[in-house]
């Protein structure tokens, strides 16, 4: 029997859920490959399966790899129990992949990031502390890969699963009182008039690398979105999170059973399946067009969610340690309100010949207990 040379398309919340199932299936096979249309980002570093995956352009591909295997095209949204909510993206992938008649439980997915980049996500984290003078950090994804900026006013998404900008703005001014808000759009929104001068500042770092937003992602307390990348992300740590869903049904792309997960049905009893990549059905999305609008309610409602999982809001003190860590020639995260554009590079930090005080102070930090074993566990190894 001829080996399988496995295709992956779509965005990188596509890629994450693939994941496990590949697990499943290296358990039982030695050979196979993965080739991911849209990037590899999420595997590297996987131990089990980053050196069986390839760029779509990698030279001499089909020659060395896929001629004499055969070629498996997934696709999720293809799978029975999916388009008829009886399973999960990740699910769809294993029942495809490991040729399955039923879905089964699945592990989170693995993402392993290096020591550059949990070193960085936590400088990063603390740098939007020491900026909003706020310890606890919420990071917000208020949009998925299908939303449009609309001329010069106007931001939507025409497949209703990203929040309005109404929306997004009321519940992120409400929240940015007590947290640190680091929101993850490429598309900046105002949040008030005048916000240069605010009160409550966000950071908005306009970053390009997905793995960067995976330690930034790591190092934050609580993470909010919509049907997006950013929650996948959020289970692969096993961060707490709250996930607002519209046209699509959570039980096809979030984790409504998630003890960690809190998911608010935005959609309930106001949409229709939308075949997405079976059919092109104008008038499902047309039928689906508010189902992402938010009422007062279930704006309060999102807040609580939020509130009720990071606690009490409390002062950053930890000024000096994060001025000792951060180093000397890295960009700094810029805090705006403005609409403006900025940018905030991923810091480099100098790890060669980390000093005591800085082990002494990473101790100290009032990160959370993961990401500070992360860090210390690093520097341990480079002395």
């Amino acid at each position: 029997m001829r080996s399988k040379a496995f295709f992956v398309n779509g965005g990188a919340g596509r890629v994450i859920c693939s994941i496990p199932a590949f697990e499943k299936y290296a358990e039982t096979h030695d050979d196979f490959i993965i080739v991911c249309e849209g990037g590899t980002d999420f595997f590297k570093g996987h131990p089990t399966l980053d050196g069986r995956v390839f760029d779509h352009w990698h030279k001499g591909l089909f020659e060395q790899e896929l001629k004499h295997r055969d070629v498996i095209t997934t696709e999720p949204y293809r799978v029975w129990e999916y388009y008829n909510q009886k399973c999960s993206l990740a699910q769809a992938y294993d029942i495809q992949i490991n040729e399955l008649s039923e879905p089964r439980e699945l592990p989170a997915p693995t993402i392993v990031l290096g020591k550059m980049e949990v070193i960085g996500g936590y400088n990063s984290v603390e740098e939007v502390k020491k900026g909003t003078g706020k310890d606890k950090i919420l990071v917000v994804q208020p949009f998925g890969r299908s939303v449009e900026s609309v001329g010069n006013d106007f931001i939507a998404d025409p497949s209703s699963r990203s929040f309005s900008l109404n929306n997004i703005v009321n519940i992120i001014n409400d929240l940015k009182k007590d947290y640190a808000v680091i929101i993850m759009s490429e598309i900046e929104f105002p949040l008030e008039e005048n916000e240069e001068k605010a009160k409550y500042k966000v950071a908005r770092p306009q970053i390009q690398d997905t793995r960067m937003w995976a330690a930034i992602i790591n190092g934050a307390d609580h993470f909010l979105g919509c049907d997006s990348m950013g929650q996948h992300i959020a289970k692969a740590f096993g961060k707490t999170a709250t996930v607002v869903t519209g046209s699509t049904y959570p039980v096809n792309i979030t984790y409504p059973d998630d003890n960690d997960f809190d998911v608010i049905d935005a959609g309930l009893d106001r949409r229709k399946y939308s075949p997405i990549r079976l059919t092109m059905a104008e008038d499902i999305d047309r039928y689906n067009d508010q189902a992402m609008e938010l009422d007062k309610e279930q704006e309060r409602q999102i807040i609580a969610s939020v509130r009720k999982r990071m606690g009490k809001g409390t002062a950053y003190t930890n000024y000096a340690k994060a001025s000792s860590t951060a180093p000397k020639n890295s960009a700094q995260p810029q805090l705006n309100g403005s609409n403006s554009s900025s940018s905030f590079n991923a810091p480099k930090p100098d790890i060669k010949k980390p000093t005591k005080g800085f082990l002494t102070s990473v101790d100290a930090a009032t990160q959370q207990s993961k990401v500070d074993g992360q860090v210390k566990d690093i520097l341990k190894n480079l002395n």
